[in-house]
């Protein structure tokens, strides 16, 4: 049996094997813990056209957070099983493009921490300044690499991991007039959450009404689901968040439409459930016994594959202009509590 630590590096691995032929994989960079180094994959399936709208999935930023990478690499693995008898999906990819980085940071997985090698923790290592206040520590630090949560030298080029995720971002999803993406989590709270930016400043986004409107066609076709929806900020800010970033770099263009999401799962409650999880290590990241474990990979497939969809079908539920404004004061209502005039 191959070690824990590399158990998802040997997964990931064995389903592109299994694609062969039907996927594009390739190495963004390689990382180095010690005299190990790490292949950081992307892979990438359906229409390249530059018109396609495309989405992309993300796991593993976190070296701690597992089940984020585990979610990713099962989506991908049930995508490379239908590819052999479901023409449904075959007829979807004709007009979607995917692209998945399921393990950002594998040396921090191999080495059990948060940050990567080099101390840094990847999604404190943007160039974003926070324009209020953070919590102390936690909404990044460049004291130390020794303490958590550690930005990285200030004026210093971001991580090579950091660097690889933003390089596929901008050529395969900023690159399209429509993209999404969703980067999986788990550590924070008592219920999953869907955020989307901001986490620098409280302020709304600029597309509010189309993240409005995705949120509303989510509810209507999973009128059950206990997702909470809401954007980062209403959390906590932060420092160096890597999909402010992107979806800054996004707005430079008036015409693209770009909604980075984060699911953070809300692992709070497996403590809760089993406090012995406390006592480890990946305990308060990931859920400890196995039946939980395959709960919430099933829990999760729903999610992603809604938001595959949504991609491909995105003209069928944007909001038009004169919807917009609906949409946009729902929104300030709903997530920032006040009643504005429309943007």
């Amino acid at each position: 049996m191959p070690p824990a630590e590399l158990a998802l590096q040997i997964e990931l691995e064995r389903v592109i094997r299994q694609g062969a032929g039907q996927l594009d994989a390739q190495v963004l960079c390689e990382v180095a813990s010690g005299r190990h180094r790490f292949p950081v994959y992307a892979i990438s399936l359906g229409n390249p056209a530059p018109d396609a709208p495309a989405i992309g999935f993300f796991g593993g930023i976190h070296g701690l957070e597992r089940i984020g990478a585990e979610v990713v690499i099962e989506f991908l693995r049930s995508l490379v099983v239908r590819l052999r008898w479901d023409a449904l999906l075959h007829r979807q990819l004709e007009t979607l493009r995917m692209v998945f980085m399921p393990l950002v940071n594998p040396a921090g997985v191999w080495r059990n921490t948060r940050a990567n090698p080099n101390g840094v923790d990847l999604m404190r290592n943007a160039p974003v300044e926070a324009l209020e206040q953070v919590p102390f520590l936690a909404g990044g630090q460049r004291i130390t690499r020794w303490l958590p949560w550690y930005r990285g030298p200030r004026n210093a080029p971001m991580q090579a991991e950091s660097l690889a995720l933003c390089d596929l971002v901008e050529r395969e999803l900023l690159s399209r007039p429509f993209s999404m993406a969703v980067d999986c989590h788990s550590g924070f709270g008592l219920r999953d959450r869907i955020w989307f930016p901001f986490a620098h400043t409280s302020e709304p986004i600029r597309h509010l009404p189309e993240v409005h409107a995705l949120k509303e066609i989510f509810d209507q076709t999973h009128a059950q689901h206990s997702y909470v929806f809401e954007p980062q900020s209403l959390s906590y800010l932060t420092h160096g968040d890597l999909w402010d970033y992107l979806y800054l770099r996004a707005t430079q263009s008036s015409e693209r439409v770009f909604l980075p999401l984060t699911l953070e799962m809300g692992s709070w409650l497996w403590v809760k459930k089993n406090p012995r999880q406390l006592f480890s290590r990946h305990g308060m990241f990931n859920p400890g016994i196995a039946h939980r474990q395959q709960r919430v990979l099933r829990r999760h497939m729903q999610w992603l594959d809604f938001m595959a969809r949504a991609a491909s079908s995105h003209s069928r539920w944007l909001p038009a202009p004169q919807e917009r404004a609906r949409h946009y004061e729902l929104a300030m209502r709903d997530w920032y509590g006040t009643v504005t005039g429309a943007t």
